[in-house]
């Protein structure tokens, strides 16, 4: 059986990680162990904080709609049931983004749904 040697490999990756961890502070950037923790964990919370910047995203547009809405005499249900109903199909990151700048289309928007 050949005789394996492992350096190539095993540096390769040990290089992989200590490249990743470029910008920590002290043993995260220089020791392997606690670099490979340090990159594991950056990219778990990457994993996760992808999906929950939509989340968040979501909530603020709903938010901004509301804010909008509210001087207007309607809520935030009555206005996506009323956008249902009337068949406007905005998503609600167009609809903040109208809320904000073009509060007189929106307003316009908003007694469509409001009639329907």
């Amino acid at each position: 059986m050949p005789r394996v040697k492992k350096s190539v490999s095993s540096r390769a990756r040990r290089k992989k990680y200590l490249k990743m961890a470029k910008g920590y502070r002290g043993g995260r950037r220089r020791l392997y162990r606690t670099a490979r923790e340090a990159v594991e964990r950056g990219l778990a919370f990457a994993y996760r904080d992808r999906k929950v910047r939509k989340r968040e995203f979501r909530r603020l547009w709903i938010t901004r709609i509301n804010a909008a809405l509210r001087p207007l005499g309607m809520s935030y249900s009555k206005f996506i049931g009323g956008l249902k109903k009337a068949q406007i199909n905005l998503d609600r990151k167009v609809l903040a983004d109208l809320a904000v700048s073009q509060p007189q289309s929106f307003a316009h928007i908003a007694e469509l749904a409001r009639q329907a």
